[in-house]
């Protein structure tokens, strides 16, 4: 199984064959509109501007698991994302990234990258914290919103990111995929 073999549902609904990002480099993320996390929107909007063009495409997954910080329906977080954040990278349908009703994506990338890189002592107290108040109680499950997965050109998952870690914080990362990838 690729994870070019997965299809996710796009904000109105309609079916997305992940095979259609095929040679590109993905970085796949759960979020929320109302989580402390919410305002890394602008730094994933920010390495967008700057990497698309050159091959990286965001998928954002809202979810409203934790803390019940993404409430409202596809179409009101779609419209705070581009109001507040003027997000212009992909956005697909809410799902659940935990549990029997977890997307299968997330069921994937999971078992592919069950680690998150935690930078820095500030954030391992933060991930902590955060694992003692998580309904993810199972080893390598999402702990809370804005996990962020990297997957190189090849459908690889080569990077899972803690939601304490900062888009910019990884950026090299991505740059360096991007690089590996020119002139193919």
């Amino acid at each position: 199984m690729s994870i070019y073999d997965f299809k996710v549902k796009d904000r109105n609904g309609k079916d997305v064959s992940l095979g259609d990002f095929e040679g590109r480099v993905l970085l796949i993320v759960n979020t929320a509109t109302g989580c402390g996390f919410t305002p890394q929107y602008e730094g994933l909007e920010n390495l967008y501007k700057k990497y698309h063009t050159k091959g990286l495409e965001i998928l954002d997954f809202p979810c409203n698991q934790f803390g019940h910080q993404a409430p409202g329906g596809d179409d009101e977080i779609h419209q705070f994302c581009t109001a507040k954040y003027n997000t212009s990278f992909d956005q697909f349908a809410k799902v659940e990234v935990i549990g029997d009703k977890a997307e299968p994506l997330f069921k994937y990338l999971c078992k592919e990258f069950p680690d998150e890189e935690v930078k820095g002592v500030k954030n391992k107290l933060a991930m902590k914290a955060i694992a003692k108040i998580s309904a993810a109680k199972e080893p390598g499950a999402i702990k809370w919103n804005f996990t962020k997965f990297l997957v190189d050109r090849n459908g690889n998952v080569v990077g899972r990111f803690a939601p304490t870690t900062e888009p910019k914080e990884f950026e090299s990362e991505i740059i360096k995929l991007i690089e590996e990838g020119e002139g193919k």
